[in-house]
């Protein structure tokens, strides 16, 4: 069960938020996760609490206003090979929608089964 979040800096319109979540989600199925495992969140921040280097570490253009944080915490287990095969898509995906895959940064977090109670305090797989 993935948690996505979005971090993006104020305003940012309804389908823009949108586009990214439903671009991350489709790409989470194609990659195997259950259609059904949605849990996500958006922090939409004044540039005061969202500040990040326009060009660092790896950027080939500066980024600007649109820039994207995704964070996908998951159980942990996925190869790189999965995780470049999500990238690629979840690119593909913004790219289309009209998105610069260059102002798009995601970060995997990993952690284990017993680290998650989904719901009324059960672990479970523990």
């Amino acid at each position: 069960m993935p948690l996505v979040t979005l971090t993006v800096r104020k305003p940012k319109p309804v389908e823009f938020k949108t586009t990214v979540l439903d671009a991350v989600h489709g790409a989470l199925v194609a990659s195997g996760v259950p259609e059904t495992d949605r849990f996500q969140r958006v922090f939409e921040l004044d540039a005061d609490d969202f500040r990040y280097d326009g060009t660092y570490p790896d950027a080939a253009s500066p980024r600007g206003d649109d820039f994207v944080l995704i964070e996908i915490l998951w159980s942990v287990g996925r190869s790189v090979k999965v995780k470049k095969k999500l990238l690629a898509d979840l690119m593909e995906r913004l790219s289309r929608a009209g998105l610069d895959p260059e102002h798009v940064m995601v970060a995997f977090k990993e952690t284990t089964w017993e680290n998650w109670s989904f719901a009324g305090g059960r672990l479970i797989h523990t």
